[in-house]
C-alpha cells in the first residue's frame, strides 16, 4: 500500500469512508464488519467517520461504534490505523441533516465520540460543516481547545471555503492538518480548496470521490473518458476515478465509501495505477 501523510502521521493513500454502512440502505452489521476488515487486510490505515452517520435519533455514533468494534475484532495490529471523526452535523431521525456549531456542543460531541471510539484521544477530529448561526471562529476555537486539552491529537475542517481554511489555520495556530470537501468527476468546484491545501501543505480529503452512494455505479456511463481509460486498462471506472484523484495532488487522500468487501478491495488497486499525461488530460476535460 502506498502512503501519504496527514499531519505527522503516515496513512494509506486511499482511505475508507464509513458513511454507507450506517445511513439509508445500510447493510447488516456482519457485512459492515467484513467490509472494514477487508479494507484493513488490504493495507488501509485511514478510516473516516462522523457521529452523524446513523439513521434513528437514538443511535448517534452508530458508525463510530461499528468501526471501533471492527478494529477490536480484527486479527491484525490496529494501532497503526488513524480514525478521523467529525462533529457539528446532526441527524434528528427524520432523514434531515441539521447543524450545531456552538462551542459547548462541539466539545461535548468530541468527548462522546472519544468514548465510543475508545483510546486516549481522537486521532483526527474535524469540524463537520459551518453553522451560519455561529461565528466560524467560535466553532473552530472549540476544536482548538480540544487540541490543547489532548482530547484530540490532530484537527481538521470539512466543507470549508478558502477563507475559512485560512481562518481555521490561524485560529489553530498553524496546526490545521486537513480539509475534507466534496470532490469528484461530477463535482469539481472544490478545486480552489484543493490548491490551497497544496499551498499550505495539508491533506485534502475528497468525500464522495466517486460521485456519491447513488451515483458511484454509474460513473463510467456518465463520464465517457473514465470508461474509455478503464476499458483500455481492464479495470473499473471507479478505480480510474480514484487514480485520477491521487494524480491531482500529493496531498489528496480520497476516502471512497463502501459497504461491501469487494468494492473496497477494488478501490485500493487504484494506488498502483499510474495515469499517463494523455489520460489525465482527457479525464480532466471530462
Amino acid at each position: 500500500m502506498k502512503t501519504r501523510t496527514i499531519g505527522d502521521v503516515e496513512v494509506s493513500a486511499i482511505g475508507l469512508g464509513g458513511m454507507p454502512m450506517s445511513i439509508e440502505g445500510r447493510p447488516d452489521r456482519e457485512r459492515s464488519i467484513k467490509t472494514i476488515h477487508a479494507a484493513l487486510d488490504e493495507g488501509i490505515t485511514f478510516i473516516d467517520t462522523a457521529d452523524a452517520y446513523h439513521l434513528e435519533a437514538g443511535e448517534v455514533g452508530h458508525n463510530e461504534e461499528l468501526i471501533a468494534e471492527a478494529l477490536r475484532s480484527w486479527d491484525g495490529d490496529a494501532s497503526a490505523v488513524l480514525v478521523a471523526t467529525k462533529g457539528g452535523h446532526l441527524r434528528p431521525g427524520d432523514g434531515s441533516w441539521t447543524l450545531n456549531g456552538h462551542p459547548d456542543y462541539i466539545k461535548q460531541a468530541a468527548r462522546e465520540s472519544l468514548r465510543r471510539l475508545g483510546g486516549d484521544a481522537i486521532g483526527l477530529y474535524q469540524f463537520h460543516r459551518p453553522d451560519p448561526e455561529v461565528p466560524y471562529a467560535d466553532s473552530v476555537g472549540a476544536v482548538r481547545d480540544l487540541l490543547d486539552e489532548g482530547i484530540i491529537r490532530m484537527a481538521g475542517i470539512s466543507n470549508a471555503n478558502p477563507d475559512q481554511i485560512r481562518e481555521a489555520q490561524d485560529i489553530l495556530g498553524g496546526r490545521l492538518v486537513s480539509v475534507q470537501n466534496q470532490f469528484s468527476p461530477a463535482f469539481r468546484s472544490s478545486e480552489p480548496e484543493l490548491r490551497l491545501a497544496d499551498e499550505l501543505g495539508i491533506a485534502f480529503l475528497p468525500w464522495s470521490p466517486l460521485g456519491g452512494i447513488s451515483s458511484a455505479g454509474e460513473l463510467g456511463s456518465r463520464f465517457e473518458p473514465f470508461k474509455d481509460v478503464a476499458d483500455a486498462r481492464g479495470i473499473s471506472p471507479q478505480v480510474v476515478a480514484l487514480a485520477w484523484h491521487l494524480a491531482q495532488s500529493p496531498h489528496a487522500i480520497p476516502i471512497p465509501g463502501s459497504s461491501r468487501p469487494e468494492t473496497i478491495r477494488d478501490s485500493v488497486t487504484a494506488v498502483d495505477v499510474e495515469l499517463t499525461p494523455e489520460e489525465l488530460q482527457a479525464l480532466n476535460a471530462a
